[in-house]
C-alpha cells in the first residue's frame, strides 16, 4: 500500500487535526469541497477517482481522472478522507492501478464537512433564541424525577429518551444564546448604526432582549429546583441507562456516549445553572442584556449630539464612493481635494478681521502672519463650543404670569357663567360670545354623554354655578343671539339656571313625525331656520 495510504492509521492528534480545514483554504478550494460533499452526500459512500470524476463533471466541474485522484490523495494527506480496503475485480493491471484507489469518509473529516456547510450557509442576520425549550425542560426534569426515584418500575427506554432530549434542549438552548448575543455585540459595536438601522436594533433590544430575559427568570430556578432534587440519585438514572442495549468497544475510550449516560455531563449541567463553578448561565445573561442595553445608550448619546464629531459620516462616506466609481481620474482627484480639504497651502482672507489687509489668498502662508486656531480643533479636530454652561433662567416670573393668566380666564368663566344662569329661557335671549361658548361648550358635552337624547337631560360646567337642561322637540328650536352672529340650537330646548338645586326641567316633547330632530346644535354666522335657510 502506497505512503499516506494507511487505512489503519490512528486518530491525528490534536495540531494534526487542524489539517482537517487545509482543504477550505488551499488552492483549488472549490473542488475539495465539492469532493467531500461527494463523500458526505450519503453514508459509507465509497468511490474511486473514476466516480469522482464522472460525478463532478455532472455537476459542471471538469477534471481529469489524475487531477481527481490527486485531490483525493491529498484529502487523505490531511486526514479528510481514507483509502478502502475493497480489492477490485478488474480484467487488465492498468485498470486495477485505478480501481485499487477507492476513498471513504473519516468520521472527523464528515464532520468538519458538516460544520463547513452550515456556516456557508447560514446568513448573517439574527439567529432566533429556542427560549420555549426551557418550559419543557422542566416538564422533562418531573419526569425523569419521578422514574428516578422508582428505578425498578422504570421505563429504561422513556428514561433514556427523556434524558438525551433533555441535554439537546440544553445544547441547543445554549448554541442559540451565544449565537445571538454575538450577532448582538458585532451590530451594536458598530460606529455607523442610525436612523432607521439604530431604530429596528432598539426595538429588538427593548423588546426581544427582554423577552429571553423574563423567560430565563421564570424557568430557571425551576429547572435549578429539579437539578438539584436529582443530584443525590442520578446514580439511579446512570444505573438504569446502562442497562439499554448500547455500543461496545474493545477500548471503552473509543466510544463516545450520548449526553447525560456520565454522572460529569449532569454535573456541568447542575453547575450552569446554580453557578457553583462560576458565574452561572442566566446571570451571564442579565449581563449580557444590561451590557447591550449600555451599549444602546451609547449610541443613543452619540445620535443625539448635536454638535463635534461623535456624528456617522456613512452615509456621506458611501456617496462619495459611488461618486468615485464612476469619475474618470481627473474628476476623482478634484472631487477628492473637494471632499477632504486637500487643497494647497494658501491664505485665506478674514475680512475685517484680518490683521494685514495686504495678505490675500496669492501670499503663501511663509509670508503671512499666523491665524489663531482654538485647540479642541487643532489637536481634536474637535468644533463644538467651547466655555461655561449658560445659567438656568428663574422660572418664578413665568410662573407668576402663567398663574395670573389663569386667574383672569377662570374670572371670565365665571362671569360666563352668571350670565348664562341668569338668562333662564335661552330662546331668544342675548349672550356675550363667552356665554354663547360656554353654552355651546355644555350642550356638546350633553350630546357626547347622550348621542340620542331620548329625554330631558341637565349638564352643569365644573367648576361653575351654572346648569343647562337640554329638551328634545320636535317643532321648537332654541335661538341665542351674540353680536359676532346668532346660533340656532334646532330641536332642542334650552334651560339655564344656577348649579343649586332647581326646579324640574321642561317636560318634553315628541319627535317630529319626519324624525328632523337630531339633537344636535348647529352654530351658524347668521340666525337660521329649522329648515336650514338664512334669515
Amino acid at each position: 500500500m502506497e505512503e499516506g495510504l494507511d487505512a489503519h492509521a490512528p486518530d491525528p492528534e490534536p495540531d494534526e487535526r487542524q489539517l482537517l480545514y487545509r482543504h477550505v483554504t488551499a488552492e483549488h478550494s472549490t473542488e475539495y469541497l465539492a469532493i467531500m460533499r461527494l463523500f458526505t452526500e450519503t453514508l459509507l459512500a465509497d468511490l474511486s477517482a473514476e466516480d469522482v470524476r464522472t460525478r463532478l463533471a455532472e455537476r459542471g466541474i471538469r477534471l481529469s481522472l489524475e487531477q481527481a485522484e490527486d485531490r483525493c490523495i491529498k484529502l487523505v494527506g490531511w486526514k479528510n478522507l481514507m483509502p478502502s480496503m475493497r480489492d477490485p475485480r478488474v480484467p487488465t493491471v492498468a485498470a486495477f492501478q485505478h480501481a485499487r484507489r477507492r476513498f471513504q469518509t473519516t468520521r472527523l473529516g464528515s464532520a468538519v464537512q458538516r460544520q463547513i456547510d452550515e456556516i456557508l450557509q447560514t446568513s448573517d442576520g439574527a439567529r432566533e433564541v429556542a427560549r420555549e425549550l426551557l418550559g419543557s425542560m422542566v416538564t422533562l426534569l418531573d419526569r425523569i424525577l419521578r422514574q428516578a426515584r422508582t428505578p425498578h418500575t422504570a421505563d429504561a427506554e422513556a428514561l433514556a429518551a427523556d434524558v438525551t432530549t433533555l441535554f439537546n434542549n440544553q445544547k441547543i438552548f445554549v448554541e442559540s444564546v451565544r449565537d445571538f448575543y454575538t450577532y448582538l455585540s458585532s451590530v451594536l459595536s458598530r460606529y455607523d448604526l442610525v436612523d432607521d438601522e439604530y431604530a429596528s436594533f432598539k426595538g429588538l433590544l427593548l423588546e426581544y432582549v427582554d423577552l429571553i430575559d423574563t423567560d430565563v427568570s421564570r424557568h430557571a430556578p425551576a429547572v435549578l429546583d429539579r437539578l438539584e432534587q436529582l443530584e443525590p440519585i442520578v446514580g439511579s438514572i446512570l444505573a438504569v441507562l446502562d442497562n439499554l442495549p448500547g455500543l461496545t468497544s474493545a477500548d471503552p475510550a473509543q466510544v463516545q456516549r450520548l449526553p447525560g449516560r456520565q454522572r460529569t455531563d449532569w454535573t456541568e449541567l447542575l453547575a450552569w445553572y446554580s453557578g457553583s463553578e462560576g458565574p452561572s448561565g442566566p446571570s451571564h445573561l442579565r449581563s449580557a442584556a444590561e451590557a447591550a442595553l449600555n451599549q444602546l445608550i451609547t449610541n443613543a448619546r452619540r445620535l443625539l449630539a448635536s454638535a463635534g464629531t461623535t456624528g456617522t459620516r456613512r452615509a456621506d462616506l458611501l456617496h462619495l464612493a459611488a461618486l468615485f466609481t464612476q469619475a474618470s481620474a481627473e474628476e476623482a482627484h478634484r472631487g477628492f481635494a473637494a471632499a477632504y480639504g486637500t487643497y494647497p497651502a494658501r491664505h485665506v482672507g478674514l475680512g475685517p478681521d484680518e490683521a494685514d489687509p495686504r495678505a490675500t489668498p496669492a501670499h503663501s502662508w511663509w509670508d503671512t502672519d499666523p491665524v489663531d486656531v482654538p485647540v479642541s480643533l487643532r489637536e481634536r479636530g474637535d468644533r463644538a463650543a467651547r466655555g461655561r454652561t449658560a445659567r438656568i433662567p428663574d422660572p418664578g416670573l413665568d410662573r407668576e404670569r402663567l398663574t395670573a393668566q389663569f386667574e383672569a380666564e377662570q374670572a371670565e368663566r365665571q362671569a360666563a357663567a352668571a350670565e348664562l344662569a341668569a338668562a333662564g329661557q335661552l330662546n331668544g335671549r342675548t349672550l356675550t360670545p363667552a356665554a354663547r361658548d360656554l353654552l355651546l361648550d355644555l350642550v356638546s358635552q350633553a350630546l357626547v354623554q347622550h348621542p340620542s337624547l331620548p329625554e330631558p337631560v341637565s349638564i352643569t360646567g365644573a367648576d361653575l354655578d351654572v346648569t343647562v337642561h337640554a329638551a328634545p322637540s320636535g317643532a321648537e328650536a332654541t335661538r341665542v343671539l351674540a353680536h359676532d352672529g346668532d346660533t340656532t340650537f334646532t330641536g332642542l330646548v334650552l334651560h339655564a339656571s344656577a348649579a343649586k338645586p332647581a326646579g324640574p326641567p321642561l317636560p318634553a316633547e315628541k319627535p317630529a313625525a319626519d324624525g328632523t330632530l337630531s339633537g344636535v346644535p348647529r352654530r351658524h354666522d347668521a340666525a337660521a331656520s329649522p329648515d336650514g335657510s338664512s334669515q
